[in-house]
């Protein structure tokens, strides 16, 4: 059961990790739609101002998934090295990358309740994998 248990939280890892790069593709097509091309490879911050409001969205979702990812994969990697056993810490380590796929569309598609909503969600997971990796690290008495 440990072992499965370890897997789901390497599995969350790496699948919030392609999240992140999920994000390229909305950002990547505002930045086309706005007349990207090679030649804006020296300054790609340069074009925000040029971008729709999807395009906007975009960036603002790509980097809000960096931003999540640097506070998941921690968690992930805590639980992993702690060697938690707790199926609701398994549960939320899954369901992570799911809620923060369902959070770009929402970011993109500009419906911020569901956006709110995944959020959130998203960071309770990764706060409640803090909360089982410390527990279990801390009874190593």
């Amino acid at each position: 059961m440990t072992n499965t248990m370890e897997t789901a939280f390497a599995w969350s890892l790496c699948l919030s990790f392609v999240v992140v790069f999920i994000s390229l593709g909305p950002l990547t097509y505002g930045r086309v739609k706005a007349g990207y091309s090679a030649k804006n490879m020296s300054a790609p911050r340069a074009l925000f101002d040029e971008l729709s409001d999807f395009g906007k969205r975009a960036v603002w979702c790509h980097q809000n998934c960096w931003e999540s990812f640097s506070i998941h994969a921690p968690a992930c990697l805590l639980c992993l090295i702690s060697g938690v056993i707790s199926p609701v810490a398994v549960l939320a380590a899954w369901i992570h990358p799911f809620l923060r796929i369902i959070y770009i569309g929402a970011y993109v598609g500009d419906f911020p309740p569901a956006r709110g909503l995944c959020w959130v969600s998203g960071v309770l997971c990764s706060t409640l994998l803090y909360k089982e990796g410390l527990t279990a690290l801390l009874s190593f008495n």
